[in-house]
């Protein structure tokens, strides 16, 4: 490092390095341009992806890193400002993955004196890492060995002595290295793409920290707090104001707020049941609901919320005979539907698979896949031998024998892609559901969405849940309805996003798949984006800022939070670029391992009506407004105007653009 170091603001200017094939443990000074450049959160750990695992790496290569880092906000007064972010190599995918968690495990890692926690090797034994501020040590963690990422958690606290240690886990599943193994922690988990499998692939079982020395500093105090005043209370107006017309977890705030909601007519009909396939028109009755909001009620014992916010998304879920645990997002619906059964069936095999640590998304799919396998002659009596008979039955055994990786659970572990190609004899066709081989949101519509083609085509999340926001999902039915919405619609970079929603009308000329047309859905979806890339850089939560409509959090009071905040003169002009930086530095990580357009389409069967030759020009125009070539390769002159000059010469070198090549 080079340069003068003044005042750091917001963040603590350390990074911990572990390497545990060595044991060495490092506290390592950060160069604070790195700070200006790509915030925190994800752009930098983005950044040390690009530094420091080349593309050749394997992603249960002792090389490969697995990164905890906090966004630059996190810690503050800011409300919301408790993401985690976990970055690594996807075992699934094999592209770089960053899953987001929320609870406390980022601002304790900050208050113990670190930004971001970087791992690196594989141990020989089963250890866990125990950061007391600056007393940082692994330990042996045999005995924890099969233990359940929940159990694990108080193991760990008792066996330290610090209640107030805030612990992240794997379960069998990581252990085992299953393909969409989680971390589990406190309040949240980080799921998609496998990440608890590299970390099991590491050997190490659990971190806990416990931070109480590190004072955040506050560039100006006095104008950050009024800014989170403002906050608040237009948190509350939301809150207390629905927005009407729109599904309940669009309605107010959160991440979202499921287990608040008992009203799950729209996803139960909308969504599909079993292995993503068909939805069951006519489900929600009367009936039903009483006997939903029944259960659900009688097993919710209480709502909860991450670190310094009000929104109180996830819940402690109570099931008579079995061990508490905390439930998040769609997790209640998702093994419920898979398995063609109810809501109490739903609750009671989270509490396993939340202990095993897999994902809720891609959990449920996976076993539904192996259920139509056997429908369909694929898999044989023999595959599914001592499996019980009855439906739940069924999924238990296979729950288990996935995470074990026993028998056919060995296949369905590496995901329905890796697994149908394992499997043979027609398999491929019934793994339907996902993009870039990793198992998506199990929701099949009608018409082509232009808007979420791109967002599901192009996005590096890979993930749906993790892009969307910002611009309402259908038109609404009355120009009333319209006008009313635009009013206090202060969100928007700009007006014409306004006129674009004015104009949406359900059916005819002004109705999809023709509307909005290629240069507004290029525009819409980039918006949508830049600030779900704001979010994960500056560690706010997204049920506040990209994931809602109208939220506190927005293009156009960020820059004075980051002001007021670390110190770095901003407007929304220089913002957006730094979230074009991280977005296209993410991309160039991807494209390095091999990325490209042919992988950018989203499942075949996603909308029973495609328009293939829109699609392709929706690809070019959104390739083009984005400043990538037609393989979706980054311009080396976009490159170079976002400071990513390095990443042009490193693709020249690679041969990925000519010399001279846009």
């Amino acid at each position: 490092m080079t340069g003068v170091f003044k005042m750091r603001y917001a963040e603590v200017g350390y990074n911990l390095e572990v390497d545990l094939t060595s044991g060495n443990i490092e506290r390592v000074e950060t160069d604070p341009k790195q700070t200006e450049l790509y915030l925190g959160g994800l752009g930098i750990s983005s950044k040390l992806m690009w530094d420091r695992v080349p593309p050749e790496t394997e992603p249960f290569s002792p090389d490969n890193l697995l990164i905890f880092s906090t966004g630059l906000l996190c810690s503050t007064p800011a409300p919301g400002a408790n993401r985690t972010i976990v970055t690594t190599i996807s075992p699934q995918t094999r592209l770089m993955a960053f899953s987001m968690m929320g609870g406390f495990f980022a601002p304790e890692l900050k208050y113990a004196g670190y930004d971001h926690l970087i791992i690196r090797g594989k141990s020989e034994g089963l250890v866990y890492l125990w950061i007391n501020n600056d007393k940082v040590e692994l330990r042996d963690a045999s005995h924890l060995q099969g233990k359940g990422a929940v159990e694990t958690q108080e193991l760990i606290k008792q066996e330290l002595g610090e209640p107030k240690a805030h612990v992240a886990a794997i379960g069998l599943a990581g252990e085992n290295r299953v393909f969409f193994a989680s971390i589990e922690q406190g309040r949240s988990s980080a799921s998609r793409q496998g990440i608890g499998a590299v970390m099991g692939d590491k050997r190490l079982k659990a971190i806990a920290i416990r931070g109480t020395r590190s004072d955040i500093s506050i560039a100006h105090p006095q104008e950050f707090i009024e800014l989170c005043d403002e906050v608040m209370q237009f948190i509350e107006h939301r809150q207390a104001n629905p927005i009407p017309g729109v599904m309940p977890i669009l309605a107010i705030l959160g991440s979202p707020q499921e287990m608040l909601h008992v009203d799950e007519k729209w996803h139960t009909e909308s969504f599909v049941w079993g292995n993503a396939r068909e939805r069951i028109k006519g489900y929600w009755t009367k009936d039903i609901e009483k006997k939903w909001k029944e259960t659900q009620e009688s097993v919710r014992t209480r709502l909860i919320s991450c670190y310094n916010c009000p929104i109180k998304c996830g819940a402690v879920i109570s099931v008579p005979g079995i061990a508490s645990y905390m439930m998040k997002c769609f997790s209640k619906l998702t093994y419920t539907m898979a398995a063609y059964s109810d809501l109490d069936f739903g609750f009671r095999i989270a509490q396993r698979a939340t202990e095993y640590g897999i994902d809720g998304f891609s959990g449920p799919q996976v076993m539904a896949f192996a259920v139509e396998l056997r429908e369909a002659g694929i898999l044989t009596d023999k595959d599914f031998e001592g499996c019980p008979s009855d439906n739940e039955g069924i999924f238990y055994w296979l729950l288990d024998r996935i995470v074990r990786r026993e028998g056919i659970g060995d296949a369905l572990a590496d995901g329905t892609y890796w697994a149908a190609k394992k499997i043979g004899k027609g398999a491929e066709e019934f793994a339907h559901n996902t993009i870039k081989k990793h198992e998506q949101v199990p929701i099949k519509l009608g018409m082509l969405n232009p808007i979420y083609f791109l967002m599901y085509a192009t996005g590096e999340k890979i993930n749906i849940t993790q892009i969307e926001g910002q611009f309402p999902q259908a038109p609404f039915a009355t120009m009333e309805d319209k006008q009313e919405f635009v009013k206090d619609w202060i969100q928007v970079p700009d007006e014409k996003y306004k006129e674009y929603f004015l104009k949406w009308e359900p059916r005819g000329e002004f109705s999809m798949p023709f509307y909005p047309g290629i240069e507004a859905c290029c525009e819409i979806v980039d918006w949508m984006e830049r600030m779900h890339y704001i979010d994960d850089s500056l560690g706010i939560c997204a049920g506040l800022s990209s994931f809602p409509l109208k939220p506190p959090y927005h293009i156009h009071n960020y820059p004075k939070f980051i002001h007021a905040g670390a110190g770095l003169e901003m407007d929304s002009a220089g913002l957006t670029k730094i979230a074009k930086r991280n977005r296209n530095l993410v991309r160039a990580n991807n494209i390095r391992r091999g990325m490209r357009r042919a992988d950018e389409k989203p499942p075949e069967n996603h909308w029973r009506r495609r328009f293939p030759e829109l699609e392709e020009k929706l690809l070019d125009g959104y390739y083009k407004f984005k400043g990538w070539n037609r393989d979706g390769i980054p311009t080396k002159e976009s490159l170079q105007d976002l400071d990513l000059a390095y990443v042009a010469k490193d693709f020249e070198e690679r041969g990925i653009l000519k010399n001279g090549q846009s």
